[in-house]
């Protein structure tokens, strides 16, 4: 019966262990979940040249109960938890360059299981949605209304939104040393602009050892993939613009090699759908639109810090220009930021509430041109000259 089906699938799965990583089984759809459909076909069938009445709808009433277990023990039940530790990384390591010698949370096994469950997930959800639309063919007409797997393929959903968060946790916590070092650092005391930061160096790493594991396993399911990194983005920007604002007080060189390692993590991210691939493919619309208004606003964050604060007027116009969402909380964190006293601040945030403009009635393309592309005036020689540094390096 299915009862018993169900716990052969969980033996089995203890005694084959998951899905081996770098083989045809990694990521892949597990076998159990196929077994238990062309089960429930045959039990389907057979009832159905029995009655078409009420036991279709008792038969129905169990498959739910059997995928709702199936989801749980199989599913749910196997995927990795996330450790509380954050990693061996300490901030004095990384400032010395030895990010190299920290390890993901999870192992490459974990991964290709996270990724393995997350595909059978789909392949449920989707079968299952053919599942309701057979049941419904075959039974009374007047008993279709009570035909609905909905919840079920809700709980494969959740299976899936489970598996992915677990996935933009995972990169997430890894990267999470490298910006608590990039917080840490004397950036008043830089005195030259370099190649990008250790902390840089860090992210890009992680990066570079998760992603092609995470795409490689979710080859077969493209669009879960996509929503991983955009998972990621959303999560990891707003994380590094808070972590952006700790930076204080900066000098002038300092916001410059903050501004040099800002433009090289918004490469990397724009990159990161297809980092480490041999097949390029342009990153989803979707995905760069993020990134893209993400990072250019921690770039103007930036490009703000480095402007001059007087005449203030120009200051807290440039402020209303550069960025789009300009507010007294964030004007006042970026006046933090500068090392400016709080009795420095007060006249300055006065000025900026009598300047701010009123909130836009139609569209805000001219708030967005200004954020995309700010006019020459907008910036100082030593911004220009960073800029083409940067060009240079790329």
């Amino acid at each position: 019966n299915l009862s018993e089906l169900i716990d052969r699938f969980v033996a089995d799965f203890k005694a084959q262990g998951p899905p081996k990583p770098n083989t045809d089984e990694g990521g892949a759809v597990l076998p159990s979940c196929a077994d238990l459909f062309v089960y429930y076909k045959k039990c389907m069938v057979q009832c159905s040249q029995l009655s078409t009445g009420e036991p279709m709808i008792a038969l129905t009433t169990i498959f739910q109960k059997y995928l709702r277990e199936y989801a749980w023990k199989i599913l749910s039940g196997n995927l990795p938890k996330t450790s509380s530790s954050s990693g061996g990384l300490t901030i004095s390591s990384l400032l010395k360059e030895k990010e190299g010698s920290e390890v993901a949370r999870f192992t490459l096994e974990e991964l290709c299981l996270i990724c393995s469950i997350l595909s059978t997930a789909e392949y449920c959800l989707a079968t299952t949605q053919q599942l309701e639309e057979k049941l419904k063919e075959k039974v009374d007409v007047s008993l279709t209304e009570r035909i609905n797997l909905t919840g079920e393929m809700d709980t494969f959903s959740t299976v899936i939104s489970s598996s992915i968060q677990l996935l933009v946790q995972d990169l997430d916590a890894a990267c999470d040393p490298a910006l608590i070092a990039m917080s840490k650092m004397p950036w008043q005391n830089v005195e030259h602009v370099g190649d990008q930061s250790p902390y840089v160096t860090s992210v890009i790493l992680h990066i570079k050892q998760n992603v092609p594991i995470i795409r490689d396993n979710l080859a077969s399911t493209r669009k879960y993939f996509t929503q991983f990194c955009i998972k990621f983005a959303n999560s990891f920007i707003p994380k590094f613009i808070t972590h952006l604002f700790k930076c204080k007080p900066i000098s002038m060189v300092g916001a410059e090699q903050l501004l040099l390692d800002t433009h090289s993590l918004k490469m990397v991210l724009l990159d990161l759908p297809s980092i480490g691939s041999q097949v390029v493919r342009k990153a989803p619309a979707s995905y760069t639109k993020i990134v893209v208004k993400g990072m250019t606003r921690a770039e103007m964050i930036l490009k703000v810090v480095m402007a001059p604060h007087e005449p203030l007027v120009v200051f807290v116009d440039n402020y209303i220009k550069l960025l789009t969402d300009c507010n007294t909380e964030t004007f006042q964190k970026i006046l933090d930021m500068k090392g400016l006293k709080r009795s420095e601040q007060s006249s300055m945030l006065e000025l900026l509430r009598q300047r701010l403009p009123a909130p836009p009635s139609g569209t805000e393309s001219s708030s967005t041109l200004s954020l995309m592309a700010p006019t020459p005036e907008q910036e100082s020689s030593r911004i220009r000259k960073l800029e083409k540094l940067i060009k240079k390096r790329l």
